[in-house]
């Protein structure tokens, strides 16, 4: 055969008990976008992967897939009480995938742990993809950035026109000298382009993806950021019109490389069956996201961004399944309930335990762009009825809890300014040497540290749900031998994530390896450190833990 359609996929996981699972249900309007449910696995219906599980014993294991493209992404659905059957995301035709062969599947992944921390530290998923085929990479560099973003998700801004439009050249500029000012890799500007007036999530055919808005001067900010050291992030939202897209990508991208722009975020905001497309008797048809219509799309976009050497932040992504190996200008994405949701969403945003949860999910799939180091709490002048549900110490272990080699310091740069807790986003990085888990319980805690890759610093990054917890953590990680100096960001002793949520404590101690460390957790908080090797001086003028 030179062609085939594929009906059905018969792969079957055929599990040995009733374990508790972590799971989201699949082929719903929202995407990857909701909150995670627990259950034991003979209560699940149909749900995306990965679908993580821990057996009474305490092993955990995570089935999910690797190297997908040009094929439709795989959920699970329940046969039986403890089966797990393949249930492929359909073309709108009922066809699973078609296409010329020699046609290859992606591998099914199954993680297994003795601990759930086990799950975090394995390369599985990413080691089953192909080598890099990029000849070049000097251009792929990780980095943090900020944005004109968080202010669109409070109402403070507009995406679209107006006089309260957030992506003007003025505002740009001011977010470019902060970039500057505190070493700031990048700056994302968000509704530079035209067409975001009216409901844009309808008008995805409008967009334009070369033509900023008047009061936005592409060419001058573009400039501007590049005198300062700083790279102007680009954004593509295409509003899952895909075909509108696709006939401006190759000009968007070859735009921004004249530019001197090397990272762009996409975006693909659509509910259901949003994503339009013709067959080949010119009938329009409506395909999911996850469809291998789109798996292969979003594969052509790393391509043609590769091609003009840009890096990529895709948002409404499909799954990650470790292509970042083959292509590494696939940077991070998102692909499920992110900060944003904490600004406005009508159930009052991400409770404390969804964070605790997303490490051993989502995140074993890959970088997720989450967006995190929101240092202002309460937002009531913009969203009386929301705010962040988390500790001011908990936001700063998200740079070590939640990867990503892109990394953004969401919250509107006026409140960074002054605030002492804003000096772990400035230090920490994004690019690691080794990482362990300390403590891990699914949905409960989670403790990791971190090497940073270009120094011989290490990063700790503990949070827990709605329960205060506490720990003695060895030192054990750190060179043998070598002082320390503990920059440690705590809840302070009375922070609670309802009550007193800004409450922190931040202090400086000498520490060894042999250091046993107090971890001690507020409800809904976190704990952040950093251990840099300590100076002479120091050694003799900063106390010992």
């Amino acid at each position: 055969m030179d062609y085939v359609e594929i009906s059905d996929e018969l792969t079957e996981f055929r599990l040995a008990g009733d374990y508790q699972a972590w799971w989201i249900k699949a082929y719903q309007p929202n995407r990857y976008e909701y909150l995670y449910q627990s259950s034991p696995i003979s209560e699940i219906d149909t749900v995306h992967t990965p679908l993580t599980m821990e057996s009474r014993q305490g092993f955990c294991l995570s089935i999910h897939e690797a190297a997908l493209a040009d094929y439709a992404s795989m959920t699970l659905c329940r046969i039986g009480q403890t089966d797990l059957k393949c249930d492929l995301v359909p073309w709108s035709d009922g066809v699973k995938v078609r296409g010329p062969t020699p046609l290859k599947s992606p591998w099914r992944t199954i993680q297994i742990g003795r601990t759930a921390g086990d799950l975090i530290t394995s390369n599985l998923i990413l080691n089953l993809n192909e080598p890099c085929r990029l000849a070049d990479v000097s251009w792929i560099k990780p980095g943090k950035y900020i944005g004109i973003w968080w202010g669109m998700h409070l109402d403070k801004w507009t995406w679209g026109s107006g006089l309260r439009h957030g992506a003007t050249t003025e505002n740009a500029q001011r977010y470019i000298d902060f970039a500057a000012k505190y070493g700031f890799d990048g700056v994302l500007v968000e509704g530079w382009n035209v067409n975001w007036d009216g409901d844009w999530v309808q008008n995805g055919a409008l967009f334009n993806f070369t033509q900023p808005h008047p009061d936005f001067d592409l060419e001058k900010v573009a400039q501007y950021a590049a005198s300062k050291g700083v790279q102007l992030i680009g954004h593509h939202e295409t509003g899952a019109d895909v075909l509108n897209y696709e006939r401006q990508m190759e000009e968007a991208f070859r735009l921004y490389q004249r530019l001197g722009v090397h990272i762009v975020k996409t975006g693909y905001v659509g509910h259901g069956r949003a994503i339009k497309r013709f067959d080949d008797k010119g009938n329009l048809q409506r395909e999911w996201h996850h469809g291998q219509y789109m798996v292969a799309h979003y594969r052509k976009v790393i391509e043609t961004a590769a091609k003009y050497q840009i890096m990529l932040d895709v948002h409404e992504p499909i799954k990650d399944t470790g292509e970042r190996r083959t292509y590494p200008n696939m940077m991070t994405r998102e692909g499920a309930r992110g900060m944003e949701y904490d600004a406005w969403s009508p159930d009052g945003g991400n409770p404390p335990e969804h964070t605790t949860i997303l490490p051993f999910t989502r995140l074993l799939g890959g970088p997720m762009d989450f967006t995190p180091g929101i240092l202002d709490l309460f937002y009531e002048e913009y969203k009386p009825h929301n705010r962040v549900n988390t500790t001011l110490a908990k936001q700063l272990a998200y740079y070590v809890v939640i990867y990503s080699p892109l990394q953004m310091a969401a919250d509107l740069i006026e409140n960074y300014e002054h605030q002492p807790a804003f000096q772990f986003i400035r230090d920490v990085p994004v690019d690691w040497r080794q990482t362990k888990v300390l403590h891990a319980k699914i949905g409960d805690y989670v403790t990791i540290v971190r090497q940073d890759r270009h120094s011989e610093d290490w990063y700790l990054g503990s949070i827990t749900d709605e329960h205060s917890r506490e720990w003695n953590v060895q030192l054990d990680f750190l060179k043998p031998g070598t002082h320390y100096i503990a920059e440690i960001y705590a809840d302070a002793p009375d922070a609670d994530w309802r009550s007193n949520p800004l409450a922190i404590n931040i202090q400086r101690r000498v520490v060894t390896s042999a250091t046993l460390l107090k971890l001690k957790l507020a409800a809904g908080g976190g704990l952040a450190v950093r251990f840099r090797p300590a100076s002479a001086r120091e050694i003799e003028t900063i106390p010992p833990y």
